[in-house]
C-alpha cells in the first residue's frame, strides 16, 4: 500500500457522476466510483471522532459513467463541486474496503484539524483505476486553509 500525506487540493472543475443504488463489491479496472456522506456533526469536527459514528448518512453513491441526457437537477445532485480540498490517497492492488478508507478518513480529518483547517460536514470517497494501481481518494471541503 503506498499513501499520500494530506494535500491542500484546488478543483477546478466539479466530478459528475451519476447515481446507482450501491457500489460494487469489487472495482474493476475501467470504472470509477464516489461515495458522499455526510458526517455527524459532533465527530466531524473532533480531533478523535468516534469510528462507529463519523459517517453519519450517505448522500449518493455515483458511478463516473454519467449520461450527457441527465437533467440540470440529476447532474448537481451528483457531482463533487469545485473548490478547496483537503485530500489523501491510497494506491494499491485493490480498491481500499470501507474499514481501511474509514481509517484514512479520520487521519484525514486529524491531520486537517492539526493544519487549522476549517472543516465542513462532508467526506467524499473516490475509487479508480490510474497508472495500473487500483486508488481510493479522501477528499474533505474546507472553508478555509
Amino acid at each position: 500500500m503506498e499513501f499520500t500525506g494530506l494535500t491542500n487540493l484546488t478543483l477546478n472543475s466539479p466530478l459528475i457522476y451519476e447515481k446507482i443504488e450501491e457500489l460494487p463489491s469489487e472495482i474493476q479496472k475501467n470504472e470509477e466510483f464516489l461515495l458522499f456522506f455526510k458526517l455527524d456533526p459532533k465527530e466531524c469536527c473532533s480531533i478523535l471522532p468516534e469510528k462507529s459514528s463519523l459517517l453519519g448518512y450517505i448522500i449518493f453513491t455515483g458511478s463516473r459513467q454519467h449520461t450527457e441526457t441527465a437533467s440540470v437537477t440529476e447532474i448537481e445532485a451528483l457531482l463533487m463541486p469545485q473548490g478547496e480540498y483537503i485530500f489523501m490517497q491510497c494506491r494499491d492492488n485493490a480498491a481500499l474496503k470501507k474499514e481501511d478508507w474509514l481509517d484514512m478518513a479520520i487521519e484525514l480529518q486529524k491531520d486537517g484539524l492539526w493544519e487549522r483547517n476549517k472543516l465542513n460536514n462532508e467526506l467524499y470517497i473516490r475509487f479508480l483505476f490510474e497508472d495500473g494501481m487500483f486508488v481510493t481518494q479522501i477528499f474533505r471541503p474546507v472553508l478555509s486553509f
